[in-house]
């Protein structure tokens, strides 16, 4: 790491920074995110420690050479100080200790601009909202409840760990309260300690975020990428940027932060190919290690991001709306069905050519081929997909990445072979009976799929179908149907009791008059069957 200054770095109070200092959390960084399990470990750790002399918090990385400091790192900690003594405040002035409250507020919570006699914040957020809770809260120990519109915002873990903290604290007018409180604040202003590492140019100050958090993994890919991306933004167009990178977000929050993440990287796999998850970061901030791969610039990222992320949410939801026509949400949700994200690279990358859907649909079918006679492994077949995607990118063309894929093809033949006699997971079998019944390699969800010899079932209740054979083939594709039933029904643990209960229940297309025709089921009923139906799952995906 290099810097153009030396780095300012000392052990100090919490007490001494917070009267020494005004804060601002800039916009890269991410929101408050404690919730109720870091800050009662927090709570429970400062308890103990307290009367036991000094104690170590933690690092804060602070820049800027004026007031208030930009926090680099440690926002987290330093806003959880703060409500700590927002909430020793109001517990002060409950039990009548008006002096304890006083100077807590004026050195902790407030500092005075001496210039205009201006009564400042000494932490001030970016984000309005959350920044009117934490002033709130510091002022009156209550909220605007209209501050917590959105589930799980900063503003709402302000206020839920505000409230455990001063739940936490001495309460009532006996003089335990009153002395405790007094060794409550003594152990924050005189015996709490952290590190500063303080330095003016951001650029170096954020050199030491990265490090800290790149090996103790502080913080998630997406929180680093955001913070990354905001700091090489020029500063006039933060405010923006920021919002644009908070409204993509938000559009993951039900499938998660890792799901906004693989979006990131798949779009990287456009220009770059193929990046792995734990790459992604370094080679977008330009770490080295990538010097054979062009680089990909703040702007050009997020204006793809933009580009991409109405039909990248179609392929994590085909439900959505968006511009992928019918057969490619019907391609999508094949491939949902069968746990396959790695190629939504690929799928983006055609979706801008001339044959976009005609491509998917050929995805499809090389990855059930795939899926059928070998399979699809992990990183192998993900980083085949990433550089047919980069060459689809470049060339505009679907047939390009076609060609670069087609060592997952596989014969007629050998699909029908492995496909009568091989085990599968219930997914599989499940897409693939489907595919059958329907007709088509993009079914409706139609059914549920039951096994017609249940692997629990007693061996003396199957005649010719012990567990041996049950081993080779309960899960093979001849023994399975698709019912109209949620869960298998009572007395269904026979052939005849199958043929009683279960079979009736097949849903519409199904073999279900073959089978109530046949008098036992043995390993060799299963395989004709199997024979029959693989044959026809030919006729759908060739």
């Amino acid at each position: 790491m290099h810097v153009s200054a030396p780095l300012n770095a000392s052990a100090t109070t919490v007490g001494s920074l917070l009267s020494s200092y005004t804060f601002t959390i800039p916009e890269y960084q991410r929101e408050y995110a404690w919730q109720s399990t870091e800050v009662a470990e927090f709570w429970n750790d400062l308890s103990q420690a307290r009367g036991k002399g000094p104690y170590f918090l933690g690092l804060i990385v602070l820049t800027g050479e004026g007031k208030p400091k930009q926090v680099v790192d440690g926002q987290q900690r330093l806003l959880t100080i703060t409500l700590l003594a927002a909430a020793l405040r109001s517990a002060a002035i409950t039990v009548g200790r008006k002096a304890l409250a006083e100077q807590l507020h004026s050195t902790m919570l407030r500092s005075m601009d001496y210039t205009t006699d201006k009564i400042l914040p000494r932490v001030t957020l970016t984000d309005p909202r959350a920044d009117q809770t934490l002033q709130s809260i510091i002022d009156h120990g209550d909220i605007d409840a209209r501050t917590l519109a959105t589930k799980g915002s900063s503003s709402e873990r302000l206020w839920e760990a505000y409230q455990y903290i001063r739940k936490s604290l001495p309460s009532g007018n006996g003089k335990e309260a009153f002395r405790d409180l007094g060794t409550w604040a003594e152990f924050i202003n005189d015996e709490l300690y952290v590190a500063v590492f303080e330095h003016p140019d951001e650029a170096a100050a954020y050199s030491v975020f990265e490090v800290v958090n790149t090996r103790g993994r502080q913080l998630t890919t997406a929180d680093l990428l955001k913070n990354y991306v905001l700091r090489k933004t020029p500063t006039e167009a933060r405010e923006s940027r920021y919002d644009q990178w908070y409204r993509m977000a938000e559009q993951f929050e039900v499938s998660g932060s890792q799901n906004f993440v693989g979006f990131i990287r798949h779009v990287v796999n456009l220009t770059a190919g193929y990046i792995l998850p734990k790459d992604l970061y370094n080679y977008i901030s330009r770490r080295g290690g990538f010097e054979d791969v062009a680089p990909i610039s703040v702007d050009e990222l997020m204006k793809q991001l933009q580009i991409q992320i109405p039909l990248y949410l179609q392929l994590i939801d085909p439900t959505l709306d968006g511009p992928a026509d019918q057969d490619a949400l019907g391609a999508f949700a094949a491939l949902n069905e069968l746990g396959v994200t790695a190629v939504r690279p690929l799928l983006l990358a055609m979706s801008s050519t001339d044959d976009a859907t005609s491509g998917m649909l050929e995805v499809l079918k090389l990855i059930v081929k795939r899926v059928v006679v070998g399979n699809l492994g992990a990183g192998s077949v993900e980083r085949k997909f990433a550089d047919a995607a980069r060459i689809v990118h470049e060339t505009g063309s679907c047939q390009q990445g076609l060609i670069a894929l087609q060592d997952m093809n596989h014969s007629r033949e050998d699909f029908v072979e492995q496909l009568s006699h091989r085990s599968y997971n219930k997914g599989v079998l499940t897409f693939i009976r489907r595919s059958i019944v329907c007709s088509t390699m993009t079914p409706v969800p139609a059914g549920t799929l039951q096994h017609l010899r249940p692997r629990q079932a007693a061996s003396q209740d199957w005649p010719g179908f012990g567990d041996d054979d049950v081993a080779y083939w309960g899960s093979t594709l001849g023994n399975t149907i698709l019912v109209d039933l949620d869960r298998r029904p009572r007395g269904a643990s026979t052939w005849t009791g199958v043929q009683q209960h279960l079979i009736p229940r097949a849903i519409g297309g199904e073999i279900d008059e073959k089978l109530s025709n046949l008098k036992v089921w043995t390993p060799e009923a299963v395989e004709i069957v199997g024979n029959e139906l693989a044959m026809e799952a030919a006729n759908v995906w060739y």
